[in-house]
């Protein structure tokens, strides 16, 4: 079994690789997150067992998920969440959950299908921190195109993760609102604090302002603070991770609402240079290709299912907004794109015995 030390350095061997064979191979023609996650799937146990995800990695990739969903989160506007395009991102999702739940009790009827609940909410996903780096590339976050995919994201992101929450707690859907209504309060009080900290004339101001450019990298450090703050917050309610960290974002913006240039090239930095391409390839490394290939018929009928239920439902929304056909196909396909909250919703399910790794190898391919 190979040593932490090892899995971590083919891992950043990969991550090396991936923008190289993206750019100097393939020409761009493919993003580099598919890359990296077919690295991940060559050096994992199923294949040729060059790394593991062990108590080391694990943390790496968990810092990982953590600014991949912090980034997302500060990307959203909350003001635009609430408008005209979020308002229609939100029915959107809202009519994915129902089809998919539909379409998977007709399918449980069959027996072929567990875990049912679990299934149809990884169906109304949408990744949003896997799209960001390839709308950043293509110069799209401050396009029409790109502020509706941000709305369908934004819905498919938490929506899932709210959804997570109150389907699949143990608690019930009544305790587990109260649970959400508590984590928003702490989410709160973790603004005001950081806000009350941060206003002009504040010596705490002036000291993080004075180590921006040092070797204390103050902003950076405070940042990181915030995410795990909310991150363990979460945790001790018995909510994901990812829920922590998307508010962590959600704060974030609020505490910087113009924005901060120099912070964002340092986040970006950390999270691009290290940590993200961890959770892509380490998420590879837990598929189990021959899994995949025993079961050809899930992994076919699970992409259908991805492209009819969330594809389906953002090419319909997207009818109205002055979209071309080409353009209305491009916001299904992006918006059909899962990665994070279904390797969160399948981990669920399996520790919960519901589903089994065989079919969560199926759903993460998918």
């Amino acid at each position: 079994m190979p040593s932490a030390a090892e899995s971590l350095f083919w891992i950043t061997l990969c991550a090396v690789l991936a923008p190289l064979l993206a750019g100097i191979v393939l020409r761009r023609r493919v993003p580099e997150v598919v890359l990296l996650l077919v690295l991940g799937v060559v050096i994992g146990p199923h294949v040729l067992d060059l790394a593991v995800t062990g108590d080391g990695v694990e943390m790496l990739r968990e810092l990982g998920l953590g600014m991949l969903f912090l980034l997302a989160g500060y990307e959203i506007e909350p003001a635009e969440l609430v408008g005209r395009g979020g308002r229609r991102a939100l029915t959107t999702w809202l009519a994915c959950l129902g089809v998919a739940l539909g379409l998977i009790w007709l399918i449980g009827l069959s027996g072929q299908v567990t875990a049912e609940v679990a299934v149809a909410i990884a169906l109304t996903s949408t990744a949003l921190g896997t799209l960001l780096p390839i709308l950043k590339d293509g110069r799209m976050l401050g396009t029409p195109f790109g502020r509706t995919l941000l709305h369908h994201g934004a819905y498919g992101e938490l929506g899932p993760i709210v959804a997570m929450a109150v389907l699949l707690g143990t608690r019930g859907p009544v305790a587990s609102l109260v649970v959400l209504v508590l984590f928003a309060v702490v989410a709160l009080a973790v603004h005001r604090f950081g806000a009350a900290l941060g206003r002009e004339g504040s010596r705490v101001l002036d000291a993080v302002r004075l180590g921006a450019e040092t070797s204390g990298q103050t902003q950076v450090r405070l940042v990181v603070l915030l995410l795990v703050t909310l991150g363990l917050s979460a945790a001790a309610f018995d909510l994901d991770a990812v829920l922590g960290a998307f508010t962590a974002g959600f704060v974030l913006r609020q505490l910087v609402p113009a924005g901060h240039e120099s912070l964002e090239h340092k986040l970006e930095g950390l999270a691009f240079g290290l940590l993200i391409p961890v959770f892509f390839i380490t998420s590879g490394m837990a598929i189990d290709p021959h899994a995949v290939v025993e079961e050809p018929a899930a992994l076919v009928v699970f992409v259908l299912l991805i492209l009819v239920v969330r594809g389906g439902g953002v090419w319909l929304a997207t009818g109205t907004g002055g979209f071309d056909r080409r353009e209305r196909a491009a916001l299904a396909l992006f918006g059909a794109t899962g990665l994070p909250i279904i390797v969160a919703v399948t981990s669920v399910a399996v520790a919960a015995g519901e589903m089994t790794t065989t079919n969560a190898s199926v759903l993460v391919a998918g």
